[in-house]
């Protein structure tokens, strides 16, 4: 079998996502045969670091032992069971390691098949909460300018990408949009607290004069994935979750993409030392490996929903694979390997070196802006050093990044003109140093006229 095989079988059936289709015309369609730790094998024994993590999912390698032993394992003993009215211990040890290690107080944890269906069951359990208080007319819902939060209709509605959502806009709630603190667009000088904090008082103002009518604020902490990478300072959500708490409005953390030691610690939310109301899991729930998301929430809010049937109170929301017994097994031993390896302490070490790769690149003529969290860092290309002023879309700049890393066994898949990395914590240095050159080349490339 070669790749072309595949390929013209593929181009014929397969509706790829994120795509324009007639993109794969010109631009190739690579597939994979095999994958092993950090890397992507193709039909013809072309190899590819996976720099992006398959869409920032996989944490320890593809094909790790120790997670393949465990699908092994519970296979052999149960693959699925309703999680109405029946349980199994998977889902039950799952719930209680999530308790363990998630900020204080989420002490209840309720299960969905990805990370979009976690934030719409988030927004539901928000709003009933409000309405079982008899406070129906708290309904909207507070986001931050440039989010992302999932494309199913309900999360498609509390993000700020104009790229994913505008042509669906007729379809979807209104929310209120506060500016963001991105670091970025801060003013010379301002440092990335300063500038959090000057950003954070139109979010209060819109809490003190709408409280009454809003259920939450949703929030990604400290990195806006989709929206370029964008990363701000953590004071943001220690002043949000205070004035959460003032105005009586829920907190509800989207650490979809930025859980799991993403930003340098086991969830975003500690860096600001808050507790949300809710919050939102998946992506490295799994280590890459199986549909899995989670909600986790306070007692506050689960007893607001306990009482006799006739109440109508009950929580009526399901997904047929909820709480799956594979997919929980995998999440199992995604937590063993955490709790074992002295992971965050080692991608410390990795993160360092991350940065200390590129370093280079902060007096590149075309590059606006370094930054990083943790084990994701991001790199900014801009037509205009001095004002930050961007390559026009139009341009994809970024896609020359994409074809050339193809070519030098990397697969960096920019977000615009933005290159990032957000690699499996099995990346050696070697392999970090290397997709450092390999981007600064692809940068080289892409940003001659």
């Amino acid at each position: 079998m070669r790749n072309a095989d595949i390929v013209k079988r593929d181009l014929k059936s397969v509706w790829h996502p994120c795509t324009q289709m007639k993109d794969h015309e010109s631009l190739p369609l690579i597939p994979i045969k095999r994958g092993k730790g950090v890397w992507l094998e193709d039909f013809e024994n072309n190899r590819f670091i996976d720099a992006v993590s398959s869409w920032w999912v996989n944490l320890f390698g593809h094909a790790n032992p120790r997670i393949n032993g465990a699908i092994r394992d519970q296979i052999e003993q149960l693959e699925h069971v309703i999680l109405a009215g029946f349980s199994h211990e998977p889902v039950v040890n799952l719930s209680e390691r999530l308790i363990e290690v998630t900020p204080p107080g989420l002490n209840k944890c309720f299960y969905a098949d990805n990370g979009s269906s976690a934030i719409e069951a988030a927004l539901k359990m928000s709003y009933h909460y409000w309405k079982n208080l008899g406070k129906p007319n708290k309904k909207n819902f507070v986001n931050l300018g440039n989010s992302y939060h999932g494309e199913t209709l309900g999360a498609l509605a509390l993000g700020d990408v104009s790229l994913y959502k505008e042509t669906y806009q007729p379809l979807l709630m209104e929310v209120i949009t506060a500016p963001s603190p991105d670091a970025y667009n801060r003013e010379a000088g301002e440092s990335w607290e300063d500038y959090a904090l000057r950003q954070f008082e139109a979010m209060d103002k819109i809490l003190a004069e709408q409280h009454d009518e809003i259920c939450a604020v949703v929030v990604e902490p400290l990195i806006q994935c989709a929206g370029g990478m964008r990363m701000h300072h953590a004071i943001y959500h220690k002043k949000l979750r205070e004035a959460c708490d003032k105005y009586g409005v829920h907190l509800i953390a989207d650490e979809i993409a930025v859980g799991f030691g993403r930003t340098g610690t086991m969830f975003a939310c500690e860096q600001s030392g808050i507790t949300p109301d809710f919050i939102c899991l998946s992506k490295g729930l799994t280590a890459g490996y199986l549909p899995l998301s989670a909600v986790l929430t306070t007692d506050t809010v689960y007893d607001a929903f306990y009482d006799d049937y006739e109440t109508m109170r009950a929580f009526l929301h399901s997904h047929s694979y909820t709480g799956n017994p594979i997919g929980c097994a995998v999440a199992l031993a995604t937590l063993d390997i955490f709790r074992d390896d002295n992971v965050i302490e080692n991608n410390r070490k990795l993160a360092t070196c991350m940065g200390e790769s590129v370093a280079h690149l902060i007096d590149h003529p075309n590059v606006g802006d370094i930054r990083q969290h943790g084990m994701t860092l991001a790199i900014e290309m801009v037509k205009d050093k001095a004002t930050k002023t961007p390559f026009p879309w139009q341009e994809r700049r970024g896609i020359k990044v994409y074809r050339h890393s193809l070519t030098r066994e990397a697969l960096l898949r920019p977000l615009g003109n933005v290159v990032y990395f957000m690699p499996p914590y099995v990346i050696n240095e070697e392999q970090i140093r290397h997709l450092a050159q390999v981007a600064t080349e692809g940068i080289d490339i892409a940003v001659r006229d």
